[in-house]
Formats: structure tokens, C-alpha cells, sequence
């Protein structure tokens, strides 16, 4: 039931960042800065307390009462994810939702599921799986098994995005994304993919905050299982500093392009611009939300992490579909994202059964 309900809700996680960016193209007349750190308020500043009160509402004082060794490498860990996270939207940006999600999440699934055994086999801590006990088990030989398939199946993607590359003229490109460039996109997302991982390593380092969480609710529910929302309180630490990093260098693309003017620009429809960013960021916030969720039934290793990944994959694929990000490249280009997204089904369904054993 636990591995029914992990992957459940990683799924519906995966499909809440796998559709984030879509009211972000309902933005109009803004620059991309603007409304990225507009929506990125939200998603890091505003939404994660909110969520966090609600669910352990003493979650300041495990905060405070938290070594400050263990804010700062979580905190540290946040600000290069916010790095990933913030070329991620250039990724997309450049290649569109479903060639960019599927390169930038392809390297972060990979790595983020992998790196974290592989701390442990350095640093064993009970309870926690290391790269070496997965080597040593026929369901983490399965689950390593589905990483490099999946990885396979981006490598797959790709290509299917070098071959629409050629077909199409560049006026055809920019009418499905409107700023293509693949080599720039792809030299951003393979970058994003590797910073992205590190929001697992955060969930990892932050690990004591939710204990304290979980140790509170099982005095007050016992015979429960695990608290579903232990993970809250770490993603408040994990996002401030993904907000450091993202607020740093769109302050200085706003003051650089002077697009802070697009905040008081009556010429463009401003209070639909907020409502879109703001719809758009909490929508993002609500993949760590469920991932907090699957994880606390699946636990923080390679299974919840490519679970995750390769969700968000497949849901952006779905909405480059719905967007015509593949209309008028050839059969074999069609047949090619197809076979890549196939592989990276696969891939989920490995990993599933690897978990399972």
C-alpha cells in the first residue's frame, strides 16, 4: 500500500511541475525576468510557509531550535538548486516544455538518484539505502536499472529535438517556441539538469528538521506510520535559498533591461499578468508538496526521485504536444519523442518494481 500511495502521489506531483510553466505563457507584454521571480515569490517565499503552518504548526520553532550547521548546508544546497532552477526556465525557454523538460530532468533524475547512495556508502546511516546495498540486492539492481534506461530514453529525446532542429525553417520553430535555440538551450538544460539534483541532497541534509516533525505527530497519532508532511518544514529552508539565487540575478536582468517597468506598464493587462504568475508558481510549489508526500512513503531515495522526474517529463511532453511544439516535423521526428517518451515509461515501471522487491 505504501509504495501504491508514494507513487500516487508522486504522480500527481510530477503533473503539477510538469504544467507549472503553462500560465506563464498566458503572460503578456512582460519580460521573462518579470514574471519568473513574480511567479518564483510565490513558489519559494510566500506558498511553502503557508503549507508549512498548516501541516506542523509549530514549524518555526523546529526551524529555530535546528543546529546551525544543518540551516546552512541546506541552505548552501538551496542556492545551487536555485541556479538549476533558474536556467530550468531558460531551458524551456529555449527548447520549449517538452525537448527542455525532457534533457534538464533526464540529468537531474539521474543525478539525483544516484548522488544520495552514493553519500551513504562514504557516510552510512542507518535506515538509509547506500550505492552499495543496491548493488547488492536484485531490487536496487532494478532501480539502478531504471535510471539508466531512463537516461536513455532522454538521450533518445534529444534526439528527436536535433532532428526537428533540421527540418523545420526558423520561422516554423519560433511559431511553436518562440525563442529556439538548440544548442543554447541544450548547453542551459544540461547545466540546469546537473543544479537541479540538489534539491534532493537539500531534502537529505534538511532530514533532521523533519524528523523532529515526524517524531511530534507520531506522539499524537501513534500507530499512524509516518507524518505525510514531515518534509514541509525543510522546504521552507531549501527555497530561501533557491529565492537568494533566482531574486540576485533577476534584480539584475530588470535593472539591466529596465523591465521593472512592467510592473506599472498600463499598456499591458497587469493584474492578469500577477494572477497567471501567481497561479503559476503555486502550481510549482505543489510538486514538492505530493513529492514530500511520496517520499514519506517511499523514502528519499533513487525510487522517489526518478518517479518524480520522470513524471514531470512525461506530463511536459503531453502539454508540447497540446502546444503544437512537434507540428509539421517528419514521422521519424514524431516517431523518435514517442519512442523516447515510451522508454522513459519504462523506465518508471523498473523502477516501481524495484522498489516493490
Amino acid at each position: 500500500m505504501n509504495a501504491i500511495l508514494g507513487i500516487l502521489f508522486h504522480s500527481i506531483g510530477g503533473f503539477a511541475s510538469g504544467s507549472f510553466y503553462m500560465p506563464y505563457n498566458k503572460v503578456k507584454g512582460w519580460a521573462w525576468e518579470s514574471f519568473w521571480i513574480l511567479g518564483g515569490l510565490f513558489s519559494w517565499l510566500i506558498v511553502p510557509p503557508i503549507a508549512a503552518y498548516l501541516t506542523i504548526p509549530n514549524f518555526t520553532e523546529i526551524i529555530a531550535s535546528t543546529s546551525s550547521q544543518i540551516l546552512t548546508i541546506t541552505f548552501i544546497l538551496g542556492l545551487l538548486w536555485g541556479i538549476g532552477g533558474l536556467t530550468y526556465g531558460l531551458g524551456v525557454r529555449y527548447l520549449g516544455m517538452s525537448l527542455g523538460n525532457s534533457v534538464v530532468l533526464g540529468f537531474c533524475s539521474a543525478f539525483g538518484a544516484i548522488v544520495p547512495p552514493l553519500f551513504y556508502n562514504f557516510n552510512p546511516t542507518e535506515g538509509k539505502t547506500s550505492l552499495t546495498d543496491m548493488l547488492a540486492t536484485p531490487g536496487g539492481q532494478m532501480v539502478l536499472l531504471g535510471v539508466v534506461v531512463c537516461v536513455i530514453g532522454i538521450a533518445i529525446s534529444g534526439r528527436a529535438g536535433m532532428l526537428k532542429e533540421k527540418e523545420l525553417s526558423k520561422e516554423q520553430q519560433k511559431a511553436s517556441v518562440a525563442e529556439f535555440s538548440l544548442v543554447k538551450g541544450l548547453v542551459v538544460a544540461v547545466f540546469s539538469g546537473i543544479l537541479s539534483s540538489f534539491f534532493n541532497f537539500g531534502i537529505e541534509a534538511g532530514k533532521p528538521m523533519a524528523h523532529v516533525a515526524n517524531e511530534a505527530w507520531k506522539a499524537l497519532n501513534p500507530g499512524e506510520g509516518e507524518f505525510l508532511f514531515q518534509n514541509n518544514v525543510i522546504f521552507v529552508v531549501i527555497l530561501w535559498g533557491g529565492l537568494t539565487t533566482n531574486f540576485i540575478w533577476t534584480t539584475i536582468l530588470s535593472l539591466k533591461n529596465k523591465s521593472y517597468r512592467d510592473f506599472t506598464n498600463k499598456k499591458t493587462p497587469i493584474t492578469k499578468n500577477i494572477i497567471f504568475s501567481a497561479l503559476a508558481g503555486t502550481t510549482w510549489f505543489l510538486q514538492f508538496f505530493f513529492y514530500g508526500m511520496g517520499e514519506s512513503k517511499l523514502g528519499n531515495g533513487a525510487s522517489s526521485w526518478i518517479l518524480h522526474m520522470s513524471t514531470i517529463i512525461l506530463t511536459a511532453n503531453m502539454w508540447g504536444i497540446y502546444r503544437n511544439e512537434w507540428k509539421g516535423v517528419a514521422p521519424k521526428t514524431k516517431w523518435t519523442i514517442a519512442t523516447g517518451i515510451a522508454v522513459i515509461i519504462i523506465s518508471v515501471v523498473l523502477v516501481g518494481i524495484g522498489n516493490s522487491m
